[in-house]
């Protein structure tokens, strides 16, 4: 990674998204397609193929925010081809053929199975049509890379766990809820949060969780409850929001009353009162309107030939496990808890008050102060 990103990725992961980008040359690069000589009009399609609708982010900001970025760069005269192929990998490769077939200009890609889409990558290229892998990093010839420093993530959820779980005489027991084994994301989440889980807690069992469907965290939570016991379990690493829900139901159903401190990712609403509620300990915020139109910047950039932004908007590089030096960008992050709410979502517009604090959340609202 390199240094600025990395830089700014630390210090944000301590703060709060109050931070610009833009000493890095990294964020504005693109904001006009009046300047240079582009090698293509504003009048392009793109094609935007996501991998699931469980986890809200995809249709409540990534869409429509890259939407409305591409509209914002190309004067209204661009296009978006759209699919989401709802966690099911052939389905995204007969979406993404389609978009090969009706010759799109490029395809921004958030893959389902980042191994099995590297066919229908290649035959983008092959046809003339550039891939930028979006938030998971496709395998295959990918023109470029924008996500989350991933790695981080996991850091910082698993500081934050060791933070919440506070000195002990023994290590504290731990269940890690790790995400799907086809997203390469998820293995990335695992081992920040390893770095720092590593000799300071016992793993006491760990699963990977098929398709990230809290549905599915929920058995395997049931089943480690069941194994370890609901009282010799201090705390869990779940890797999303999500899950975190589907963990804290087994809790629950297993008579657990004081639920051992929980880690998340994306500040899901849901999760987000939770936290307000003393339910889940944390989650990780992370920009997805930020990732959305940075995505679209570099794209528009890319098909247009203007080289020196798209060059500006890709400073890091990135290997995937058949291509290396991947031109790419990592968005920072943020620990998200009680103490910081109305500093991040509400702060960035994700969320009002009204939103998280609706009745049944009005009086642990008012007791950190949300109003």
């Amino acid at each position: 990674m390199s240094s600025c990103i990395r830089r700014i990725a630390i210090s944000v992961a301590a703060s709060t998204m109050t931070v610009s980008l833009a000493g890095c040359g990294v964020l504005g690069a693109s904001e006009s397609s009046d300047d240079a000589s582009p090698s293509k009009g504003n009048d392009i399609t793109v094609g935007l193929l996501l991998p699931e609708t469980e986890n809200t982010r995809y249709e409540q900001f990534d869409h429509p925010y890259f939407v409305k970025k591409i509209a914002s760069l190309t004067r209204n005269e661009g296009k978006v081809e759209y699919a989401n192929a709802g966690a099911d990998e052939a389905k995204q490769s007969e979406q993404m053929q389609k978009m090969i077939d009706d010759k799109v200009d490029a395809i921004v890609l958030d893959a389902v199975n980042a191994q099995s889409i590297a066919s229908s990558v290649q035959k983008a290229k092959d046809a003339g049509i550039p891939v930028i892998a979006y938030d998971r990093l496709a395998e295959g010839p990918i023109a470029a890379y924008i996500s989350f420093d991933n790695e981080l993530v996991g850091e910082v959820q698993g500081r934050s766990l060791i933070e919440a779980l506070g000195d002990r005489d023994n290590p504290a027991k731990v269940v890690m809820m790790n995400g799907s084994p086809t997203d390469p994301n998820a293995k990335q989440f695992k081992a920040g949060a390893m770095s720092e889980l590593n000799g300071k807690v016992t793993i006491v069992q760990s699963f990977d969780t098929k398709d990230w469907k809290p549905v599915n965290a929920e058995a395997n939570m049931a089943e480690a409850i069941q194994s370890i016991g609901k009282d010799n379990i201090a705390g869990v690493y779940s890797a999303n929001d999500g899950m975190a829900g589907g963990i804290i139901k087994a809790l629950e159903a297993a008579g657990v009353t004081d639920l051992p401190p929980i880690t998340g990712q994306d500040a899901e609403l849901p999760a987000v009162q939770r936290i307000v509620a003393g339910e889940q300990y944390m989650s990780v915020y992370k920009s997805y309107p930020q990732e959305a139109e940075n995505a679209a910047e570099m794209v528009v950039a890319h098909i247009q030939g203007r080289d020196i932004q798209f060059d500006a908007l890709t400073r890091d590089k990135v290997d995937s496990p058949s291509h290396q030096g991947i031109p790419a960008q990592l968005v920072p992050v943020v620990a998200l808890t009680k103490a910081n709410i109305k500093d991040t979502v509400v702060a960035d517009g994700f969320y009002k008050v009204s939103d998280i604090c609706t009745a049944k959340f009005a009086a642990d609202c008012a007791e950190i102060g949300l109003k």
